[in-house]
């Protein structure tokens, strides 16, 4: 197992709402340093949830990504708030982004996204036992929700308006999770 770098110093470069950029200057152990920059994470994580409803859909929602300036089918997720973890903070964004609670929550993988440039993680959850449910959310707009059958997932990653990798990545975990289950 390789040796970890010794961390020197971090400065934080800029901040906003939901991120701090920082410079870290590191110390490899072969004697060599560098100053990386990152984005590092300035809350208490996030999730992201695949409900599954009782005819074998996963609800998705579409919501305008502001990174890619397009609305974008993906799965329901958010923030984990103070005081929350994230099988509540799962069920309480369900509720606000798809109008839906679940009996059930399991969590399938905690996930990072580019961690050599950012610190963030995200929490896949799996929704099952889905009742209406609508609580009031933070969402500029309403989110449209489709009902995707699991056994079209295929499809599904084709197509052009569906190409948030850590969604892709949930979807095949969570298939893979629900075959082993009916095995």
């Amino acid at each position: 197992m390789p040796v970890k770098p010794d961390i020197l110093k971090v400065t934080a470069t800029a901040k906003s709402r939901l991120f701090q950029v920082e410079e870290i200057d590191l110390r490899f152990s072969n004697g060599v340093e560098r100053t990386y920059e990152r984005l590092a994470s300035r809350g208490l994580g996030a999730v992201m949830i695949a409900a599954i409803d009782e005819q074998q859909n996963v609800l998705l929602i579409q919501e305008y990504a502001a990174g890619i300036e397009d609305y974008l089918l993906t799965l329901p997720k958010g923030l984990i708030d103070p005081g929350e973890d994230a099988l509540q903070a799962a069920n309480r964004e369900l509720k606000e982004e798809a109008g839906f609670g679940a009996e059930r929550l399991e969590i399938i993988k905690e996930m990072t996204s580019a961690p050599n440039y950012m610190g963030h993680k995200i929490t896949v959850v799996l929704a099952q036992g889905l009742y209406p449910c609508r609580l009031p959310g933070d969402e500029p707009e309403e989110m449209e929700v489709t009902h995707w059958p699991l056994d079209q997932l295929d499809e599904l990653f084709s197509r052009d308006d569906f190409s948030e990798g850590r969604a892709i990545a949930a979807l095949y975990m969570v298939r893979d999770q629900l075959r082993k289950a009916q095995v």
